[in-house]
């Protein structure tokens, strides 16, 4: 999941932010990097210093600073999101030339791989999306028909998709197989078949049955369980679940997305089950055990730090306790966890809470944080 946070940070300097009505259509003139854009859309937060956050109708959230704007303008125009055809043909004019679109109930897929290929994740996506949505109602959580399409763009091979993705995730993308933008809305990836390391002949699978057969590989599924994760992250922030660019703490919306990765492509349905043992994240989690400080669920819970920190080496312990603890609360608390979600799910954007706040909150939810961090390290010793 992408969030740049240096416009964020630099609209946050108004002390007070507050949702405008959204009944007309603006129209902005900025000024950024040199050069005049034009953006129209919905505005869905306006600043004291005259900073926005506008959502525009291709489902783009723009941050405009108080020294971009130049001009702002409404009319009486309702704001409606683009249409599955204009947005399809907005987004192949964006993107280099030989890529093509293809459309499930929920999803546009832009993509310059097969055919085939695009039609696998479209229906693997939408297996995630009815057993996510399903998962959540099953358990008294409302969710809500997503607004835009869910837009999926699908790179041929990894060079292509690293030369593209840059420009969104700087040298992340090097390292990364696909990522949820917050601020596009969109997922971004490459064809997983042409990954040397999966294939027996060096030929690219080009029908359903061969790409199955590929990814349902075991080296493959760490592969496919990425594509899962991210598409989890985008589901979750077009169903309510949680909204963007409010203050969603990352072990929630990480460890949520690590709770749903895990295929079983074996499966004609995807998953034996939704929230399957993720093995790599709970060998994760007991090794993190030998060297676990008394103070670790009350620093997960308080800041992202830890789960950011890739280059100071606790994002993976982070990672792995972000799982174990979903995980624990869906099985052991899930009535005060839906509850938790439903609080979060009604943040208001562009508003950060401190430490402090973040643990009342999760302590209001679940009860004092020793207690609960006891017998969550006592269920979890009990999973195998």
């Amino acid at each position: 999941m992408k969030l740049s946070l240096s416009l964020l940070d630099l609209l946050l300097s108004a002390a007070v932010l507050a949702p405008l009505p959204a009944a007309a259509l603006d129209h902005v003139e900025l000024r950024r990097d040199g050069h005049t854009l034009n953006v129209s859309g919905r505005v869905e937060v306006t600043a004291e210093d005259g900073g926005l956050l506008l959502l525009a109708p291709d489902g783009r959230l723009w941050s405009v600073l108080p020294d971009e704007l130049v001009e702002r303008r409404k009319d009486d125009a309702p704001f409606a999101p683009l249409a599955r055809e204009a947005l399809a043909q907005s987004l192949l004019k964006e993107l280099p030339s030989g890529f093509d679109s293809y459309q499930t109930t929920h999803y546009l897929i832009c993509y310059n791989t097969s055919r085939e290929y695009a039609k696998w994740c479209g229906s693997l996506f939408e297996q995630l999306y009815r057993g996510f949505t399903s998962f959540w109602s099953r358990k008294g959580m409302k969710l809500t028909e997503p607004e835009f399409p869910l837009v999926a763009i699908i790179f041929r091979d990894r060079d292509s998709y690293v030369a593209h993705a840059r420009a969104e995730v700087g040298k992340t993308a090097d390292t990364i197989i696909g990522y949820y933008s917050l601020q596009s809305n969109r997922m971004t990836m490459y064809d997983l078949t042409g990954v040397e390391a999966l294939q027996a002949s060096g030929q690219r699978r080009s029908t359903a049955a061969q790409i199955n057969a590929l990814l349902a590989q075991p080296q493959a599924e760490p592969l496919v369980a990425t594509i899962i994760h991210e598409a989890t992250h985008q589901i979750a922030f077009n169903s309510g679940l949680q909204t963007r660019f409010a203050d969603i703490p990352l072990w929630v919306s990480e460890g949520i997305a690590v709770y749903f990765e895990t295929p079983d492509l074996n499966n004609s349905k995807g998953w034996k089950e939704i929230g399957a043992i993720n093995r790599p994240r709970l060998e994760r989690f007991r090794e993190y055990l030998t060297r676990r400080p008394a103070d670790s669920l009350s620093t997960l819970i308080s800041d992202d730090a830890r789960l950011r920190n890739a280059d100071g080496g606790t994002a993976l312990d982070a990672y792995a306790e972000a799982w174990a603890l979903n995980y624990y609360l869906i099985r052991n608390h899930s009535k005060e966890f839906v509850a938790y979600l439903k609080m979060l799910s009604e943040k208001r954007q562009l508003l950060w809470d401190d430490p402090t706040e973040r643990r009342k909150e999760f302590q209001a939810a679940f009860g004092d944080l020793s207690r609960l961090d006891a017998d969550f390290l006592r269920q979890m010793q009990r999973v195998h």
